[in-house]
Formats: C-alpha cells, structure tokens, sequence
C-alpha cells in the first residue's frame, strides 16, 4: 500500500492511498466464497451454490461493498503509518476504482493540533475565603418563610407585601395589546413580577376601587413592539389581601420535610446545604480562574470540523431546553461559536494536562459523586443504582472528575492566593 500526505492547511492533510488489485480482488473472492455457503438461490440447495454462480447474481454488489470495506481499514492503517491523528471523519474521494486497477482514493480530514502545554506554573488564582454564618442561616430560613405566606383580605390601602388582585387593561393611544389585558390577576407588591412601575402605582388602592396608571416600557424590554412606549393601564381592584408569614414551628418545618427535631434540626439541614453550595460556588470561581489561565497561555489552532460538530450539540441543546419541535426552530449557529471553540479548546489543554500529569479516574470520587445525586430523591438507594447501571451517566460522571482532578493538579502548581470574602459576596443571598 503506497500513502503520501500533503499538508494543505494549519490542519488539514490530503492524503493519497493506492491499494495493490490483488488485495482487492482476493477481499471481494473471499466474500464471494463466505457467500456461496449460505446464500439461498432457486434451484440450487443451501451451501451448493456455485462461486461462479454467486459472482454473477452479487458481484457487483460484492464489489461496492467490499471496496467501502477497504477503504475504511486502509485509512486507518494509512493515519497509522503516517502517525496522523484525524480530528472528525475523511472526506473520501475516489480516484481509479476500476476492475482490475489499483484502488487509489483521496482522503482529506482535519488533525488534532499537537500541543505543548505552558504556563501550568505561572498560573495565579484568587481562591475565596468565606464561610456560613448564624446570621446567613437566619436569613435563609427568612427566605423559606417568605416561600409559604399566607393572605387574608383587608379594608385599607394596599401596602408594599400586600397582594391585590386585579383586572387589568393596557392601551397605547388608544388601542388595546397584545398581553396588555388580564382577569383576576394576583400581583403581590414588591415582588418584582411585574414592572416596577406598575407595582408602585398599584400602592394605595383599596379593594373595589378603579384607577389608571400610566407608565412607559423600558427601553431593553424584552418585547419590542413594546419597548420604550408610552401605556395607559385601567385597573379594577377585587381585592387587598395582607400577607402573612409561618411561624417558626414544626408545621413549617414539617413543611420543609423535617418530621422531627423541629427548627434546630431544619436549621442544621439549612447551614448544611448552604456550606454545600458555597463550597460548589468556590471551587467553580476557582476552576473558572484556572481554565480561563490555561487558555490564555495556551492558544490552540482549532478543527473547524470539532468546532461546528460542538456547535450543533450546542443547537440542539437549547432547542431542546426552548421547546423546539423540528431543525427549523434551532436558535442561529453563530449564536454558539464562541462558546464551541472554548469548549473544544479546553477538552484539547485538559486532556494534554491528564496525558502530561498520567491521571486515571479516581472511582472513590465517582462513588461520591453518585451518592450526593442519590440523595435528592426520596429512595436514594434505587437512584444509585440506577445511575450507577447507566454507562453514558458513569462516563459523564467520569469525566467530570477526571477534569476536576486535572484542575487539582495545576493548583497544586499554580500560585493560589485566599481572598476574604462572605457568603453573601458570593451567593448573592445572606446577611
């Protein structure tokens, strides 16, 4: 087999490759013998039927598929040969496959760039140094009480935390909106559900009063037959309803799943979860500090054919999440090249980390990694299981601590420096 390779971009090769007939030929006899023995043919009994016979009924099919065959084993012997690493499948073209006459064909397929991986030991990191206070718990156990109010009606003026209830009619000079009408809508004052303009003209009716608001959409509106326009809202208020938040008792907290131990044992479970999630919120600042260094020293020449392949994944995905029922309805491509080149570049820099620093999967981390999914459901040790008999979830698992391992491994040679910070700094959320 004759092979020659020219490079005709950064990394793309045109490959030539000539298989000697004789392979050929003696691969299509082969296939036509295997044939002749279990092929069924009218006037002939099962395993009888002649070669020759065979030869003339499926030769030609015989050859095709045959010379598919060859062509895809001799490109990778070729690749092999010429320790070439294809980044996506060739694009085969085909240059004499006539009877009788070498096979020669044309490849031409992208590589994976060879990296040399720097600036591992001149990476900085900025880790947080926070932690969960008394005073972050208090105010998320606020938070879980503001999540069960109760309402009962009032004869007042309506007041920030109230809810009213409303019927609503929007007009741009004149003429009624799309959206702009609404029957019995409950609108709970502060809330942030509805423009702040509406809201704060909704203070200080009281219920079975009329009023008309009139406010201008923001400019940034989301829509924009909408934006920067000037409304008129008449408003029919039902109701004013005051709201009402749960004591702290074991109903609340029953509420919240703790049969037992009441608020202590509902706090505890609280302080938990939020040390959890600062911990995750930490550890994302920090590997997000790492790969952003990672690839700032390490430009990497990309295959385009890895890059639209990570685009289209990338398509679908937020079609899938937006509802779309066919290609058509797929958000625009351009929309996610960005973010496909990085994740193409950070899976080349990470897995030459993983090569350079000879990294294997720790399964203890795997198992741990199993165990705090299974535990968000209300028979964990059937969540396990099943996850764990899952082979895309282990391997997505997998590589997710690989890649966590290959981040510990740079900040053990990175320059980590602990930055004071506070649980509510980071969570946005707290004291």
């Amino acid at each position: 087999m004759q092979v020659s390779v020219e490079t005709t971009g950064a990394l793309e090769r045109r490959m030539e490759v000539q298989v000697p007939a004789e392979r050929v030929e003696k691969a299509i006899d082969e296939r036509l013998q295997s044939m002749s023995r279990t092929v069924r043919l009218k006037g002939f009994r099962p395993g009888k039927v002649p070669v020759k016979v065979v030869r003339q009924q499926f030769g030609q099919q015989v050859r095709q598929e045959v010379l598919g065959d060859v062509v895809q084993s001799t490109f990778a012997e070729a690749v092999s040969q010429q320790n070439l690493t294809p980044a996506a499948n060739p694009r085969i073209e085909p240059i004499s496959m006539e009877q009788g006459s070498d096979l020669k064909y044309r490849a031409v397929f992208e590589v994976f760039p060879q990296i040399e991986l720097a600036g591992v030991e001149t990476i900085d990191v900025s880790k947080p140094n926070a932690e969960v206070t008394p005073a972050d718990v208090d105010a998320m156990i606020e938070n879980l009480r503001q999540q069960r109010p109760t309402f009962a009606s009032v004869d007042r003026e309506a007041r920030d935390t109230d809810r009213v209830t409303i019927d609503f009619a929007g007009t741009i000079d004149g003429k009624p909106f799309d959206g702009g009408q609404g029957e019995n809508v409950p609108v709970v004052l502060g809330a942030g559900r509805m423009l702040a303009d509406f809201e704060a003209g909704l203070k200080g009716i009281r219920a079975g009063e009329d009023k008309t608001i009139d406010l201008t959409f923001p400019q940034n509106y989301g829509g924009a037959e909408l934006a920067g326009k000037a409304v008129k809202f008449a408003i029919k208020a039902h109701t004013v309803e005051e709201q009402k938040l749960p004591e702290l008792d074991d109903e609340f907290c029953k509420s919240y799943g703790v049969e037992e131990g009441g608020i202590d044992r509902l706090r505890q479970e609280v302080e938990d979860n939020m040390r959890r999630e600062l911990a995750d919120a930490i550890n994302a600042r920090v590997k997000k500090q790492v790969l952003d260094a990672l690839l700032a020293a390490n430009p990497v020449e990309l295959p385009k054919s890895v890059v639209d392949q990570q685009v289209r994944e990338l398509q679908i995905d937020a079609g899938r999440r937006l509802g779309a029922k066919d290609v058509s309805q797929l958000p625009p491509a351009e929309n996610f090249v960005e973010a496909a080149k990085r994740r193409v570049a950070l899976s080349l820099l990470m897995g030459e980390v993983i090569k350079k620093a000879s990294l294997r999967v720790d399964q203890a981390k795997v198992m741990e990694r199993f165990e705090d999914l299974a535990q968000q459901f209300p028979d964990a040790d059937k969540a396990l299981q099943t996850y764990r008999s899952n082979p895309q979830i282990r391997r997505q698992m997998e590589a997710g601590v690989l890649e966590d391992q290959a981040v510990e491994w740079i900040l053990e040679r990175a320059k980590v420096t602990d930055q004071p910070s506070t649980f509510k700094e980071l969570m946005n959320f707290g004291a």
